[in-house]
């Protein structure tokens, strides 16, 4: 007989002494022969040891789970404290906020008002906002690592070569990723009333003369000067590549692919209700229009500003990137292209979010050195920490109705509550 056999011997002999001891009296238990009675006893306590583990393990995965959402239910309570103290202080009429971790969402609510004039309309949590600044990234470099994984373009690539009449005036060796890291040397801004002065209203090919007239204001790689002109002119190189609009390209290839049904440039009417109202202009409330105004004079397509989403469209473009560019199993970006995108690569720009450089405060003291963030000037911003799987996404409509809020003060309030300190991400 091998040790094998007689060890399942064994097990089956004990298990049937424990049926026996639990159906018979204690008169026959007492009846078994000494040897049986003993095994009898030790499977007992083997019995009850095991009883008595599961009720311990119960128990403590009830108090951990209790102490869990003990902790969300803090944060949430403070997240909400927070924003209602905003928005009393007359700092912005509304906001959306959309925490998340991984796959879950674990905070998700609307606050205060979406329009305040020249009506009022209530802020829903599927309200449309306009992104602003999240365009850079979100759509403009998005699409630029779209063609760089497809090999059409290459970060090292000289502007000039798509753009001819960029190359003058100190430009001529700027390279793409000098735009995408905001290191081209080009002034932060251009007078859009002169040029709508001079041509009109949209004007976009004027607009891109005058940023390939302009002089440069540093060498390429030397300074770090956050410049919308160079994201238009990323957006106008990937027009000429593809024969594809920002609009169209980045919607084929990035939101549809990803399910991000309410994420577009040039928002149709039929949204108009659901969208949060921006600046009032000369009278007219911005709803659906995008508020920057050289975004307006490129008629909307722009590659610095006016994309327009919702907080739970971009949670599945936050899961795609720390998902190493994949969303349910289908491929966006390649892990290089996500790198790229996201981790520090010069000045702590990384191609489209930034990592460490001065505008990165918005990450908050307690986000991991990894996390990478952006702004946009009406009140929207998003965070993401690879090294814990958090993402914190604000949308507000600081700028309505008279570009007089700010929303900066929540803005680090929230990071400091969502990523917290060392401390309080192991109490939660």
């Amino acid at each position: 007989m091998t040790q094998e056999v007689r060890n399942a011997k064994s097990q089956t002999a004990s298990r049937s002494l424990a049926t026996q001891r639990n159906s018979l009296p204690a008169s026959g238990f007492r009846s078994l022969p000494p040897s049986a009675r003993g095994r009898a006893r030790s499977a007992r306590r083997n019995d009850i040891t095991v009883a008595s583990s599961l009720v311990l393990g119960l128990l403590l995965c009830s108090t951990l789970s209790c102490r869990v959402e003990r902790a969300r239910d803090t944060r949430s309570a403070r997240i909400e404290a927070a924003v209602q103290e905003e928005i009393q202080a007359g700092h912005l009429p509304g906001a959306v906020v959309l925490v998340g971790q991984g796959n879950r969402i674990l905070h998700h609510k609307a606050f205060g008002l979406a329009v305040a004039e020249p009506f009022q309309a209530p802020m829903r949590k599927d309200t449309v906002f306009d992104m602003a600044s999240l365009t850079k990234p979100i759509a403009t470099a998005s699409a630029v690592m779209v063609l760089i994984d497809r090999g059409r373009l290459d970060p090292n690539d000289l502007v000039a070569k798509y753009l001819p009449e960029f190359a003058c005036n100190g430009k001529e060796n700027v390279r793409l990723r000098h735009l995408l890291t905001h290191t081209s040397g080009l002034p932060a801004y251009t007078d859009a009333n002169s040029l709508k002065s001079l041509y009109g209203s949209p004007c976009p090919d004027r607009v891109v003369e005058r940023i390939c007239s302009l002089r440069a204001q540093s060498e390429p790689g030397e300074k770090f000067r956050y410049s919308c002109l160079g994201y238009i002119t990323l957006a106008q190189i990937i027009r000429t590549v593809t024969g594809h609009g920002i609009d169209d390209f980045a919607r084929a290839n990035v939101f549809a692919p990803l399910g991000m049904r309410r994420t577009r440039f040039h928002p149709p009417d039929s949204w108009r209700q659901r969208i949060a109202g921006t600046e009032i202009v000369e009278g007219a409330l911005l709803q659906g229009t995008v508020h920057d105004p050289l975004a307006r004079l490129m008629a909307g397509t722009s590659g610095n500003a006016g994309l327009f989403s919702t907080a739970a469209d971009l949670s599945l473009y936050c899961r795609m990137l720390l998902n190493q560019g994949t969303w349910k199993g289908k491929r966006i970006l390649s892990p290089a292209a996500v790198a790229l995108l996201t981790t520090a690569q010069s000045h702590g720009r990384a191609y489209g979010f930034d990592v460490t450089s001065s505008y990165a405060w918005v990450k908050g003291p307690h986000a991991g050195p990894k996390a990478f963030c952006h702004t946009g000037y009406t009140g929207t911003s998003l965070v993401c920490d690879p090294a814990s799987g958090t993402y914190l996404i604000l949308l507000t409509n600081s700028v309505h109705p008279h570009d007089k809020g700010a929303a900066k003060p929540l803005r680090q309030k929230l990071a400091e509550i969502v990523f917290g300190s060392p401390t309080d991400r192991a109490s939660s």
